[in-house]
């Protein structure tokens, strides 16, 4: 069964860095579209950030300049670095392939940012 398992998260202070990670259980995600996405008390789930298998990416506004996704198909894994972090990036962070695939939903990662 192919899984994603997300860890990294953690509760940090305002202006604080994390770094997520992302793992794939088998080799199929190198070619995918990868994404993170990131869901809040009482918000629907939104993209925070995409990368395409050679490495191109794009981000939400709300976070464009202080997050970087990454890869290493090597390890199927995909990174988000998360710097200058804010009170409102606080969330259950997931992983998963753009469009995302119900089945490849896993338990996510909670970010909690305050002082």
């Amino acid at each position: 069964q192919v899984q994603l398992v997300e860890s990294g998260g953690g509760l940090v202070q305002p202006g604080g860095s994390l770094r997520l990670s992302c793992t794939a259980s088998g080799t199929i995600f190198r070619l995918k579209l990868m994404g993170w996405y990131r869901q809040a008390p009482g918000k629907e789930r939104e993209s925070v950030a995409t990368i395409t298998s050679i490495g191109d990416t794009t981000y939400a506004d709300s976070v464009k300049g202080r997050f970087t996704i990454s890869r290493d198909n090597a390890k199927n894994t995909v990174y988000l670095q998360m710097n200058s972090l804010k009170p409102e990036d606080t969330a259950v962070y997931y992983c998963n392939i753009v469009p995302p695939g119900v089945m490849y939903w896993g338990q996510g990662t909670q970010v909690t940012v305050s002082s």
